[in-house]
């Protein structure tokens, strides 16, 4: 596997890793006081530990590609993690837009 696949792979391994943040900072946004809760301070870890790989990943993709991939990563895993995890439901607007999202990533993997 080249330079560039992993470098694929880690971004989306980043967006997991966000999305799991996402998920403690949400659970943190429940209580009177969020930050002074231990899943605000996981959450705000799970963040921080990406900052690392994001230099490997910024050597061999470029900004514009990284950030459609991370981008439209986080929308289609928080919609997962919303839709199963909080019983969030999505309209009409929102999934379309996050259909734009994925043609967008197609696009620009097949032009790029």
């Amino acid at each position: 596997m080249g330079t560039r696949a992993i470098a694929v792979l880690v971004t989306i391994a980043f967006s997991v890793v966000g999305v799991v943040g996402d998920y403690f900072l949400k659970l943190a946004s429940a209580h009177e006081q969020p930050l002074r809760t231990w899943s605000f301070y996981l959450g705000f870890v799970l963040y921080a530990s990406t900052a690392f790989g994001w230099v490997f990943v910024m050597k061999s993709l470029k900004l514009a590609t990284i950030s459609v991939l991370y981008s439209v990563s986080m929308v289609l895993l928080l919609t997962a993690v919303g839709m199963v995890l909080f019983r969030e439901s999505l309209n009409l607007l929102e999934l379309t837009g996050i259909v734009l999202a994925v043609a967008s990533l197609v696009l620009l993997i097949r032009f790029a």
